[in-house]
């Protein structure tokens, strides 16, 4: 199998190639049996900020897609998660970084929503309010199978985020596997550079 680096080179990727971006795992710490429901409660995880900042140079728009149930099961309200974002959004832009946009789905599992990852539906949303977004030129980071089945789903690119063997997550369903964001973004900026 081709290493990585060849794998990212032979993807071509541009400015105009979207990244999409989970939340929880990816850009803050996972609350294991929980949710972040106060911005304290929020913890970037190591080298996001510079990870973001990077990205940013190399991709037009980048897009969280997450969702959060803990709206759904009524431990915060709407109001609490946009607030929650706002706090991430100026953070991450203080360090030079930017998030074009975020969808989120506050369903419960058993409600069956198709904006609910892993079906497909905040990336219709996002390619509704961004007409130029492409699927095929478009990447889904995350760090769950449910991300990699959304990316799937869509016809993206599927990155996951630390071991995929753990959870023996199926190596159809990802294409690339980094221990964290800033390490594949870090890859990415030397695939687009050569």
């Amino acid at each position: 199998m081709p290493a990585q680096l060849d794998i990212l080179i032979s993807w071509n990727i541009t400015r105009e190639w979207t990244l999409f971006l989970d939340r929880d795992g990816v850009i803050n710490r996972r609350i294991i049996g929980g949710y972040v429901v106060v911005p304290d409660q929020f913890e970037f995880l190591p080298n996001v900020f510079e990870a973001l900042n990077l990205a940013s140079s190399i991709f037009d728009k980048i897009i969280v897609v997450t969702n959060q149930q803990g709206v759904g099961k009524k431990l915060m309200t709407e109001q609490d998660l946009e607030v929650i974002h706002s706090y991430m959004i100026d953070k991450i832009e203080q360090h030079g970084g930017k998030i074009t946009k975020i969808y989120y789905c506050t369903h419960l599992v058993e409600e069956q929503s198709l904006y609910r990852k892993p079906e497909p539906g905040m990336a219709y949303r996002a390619k509704k309010d961004f007409r130029d977004i492409q699927f095929s030129r478009s990447i889904m980071v995350g760090d769950t199978k449910e991300d990699m089945q959304f990316a799937r789903n869509a016809k993206m690119k599927a990155v996951f985020i630390g071991n995929p063997h753990e959870i023996e997550l199926s190596r159809h369903l990802y294409d690339l596997y980094y221990p964290d964001l800033y390490s594949f973004v870090k890859e990415v900026k030397w695939a687009v550079k050569r």
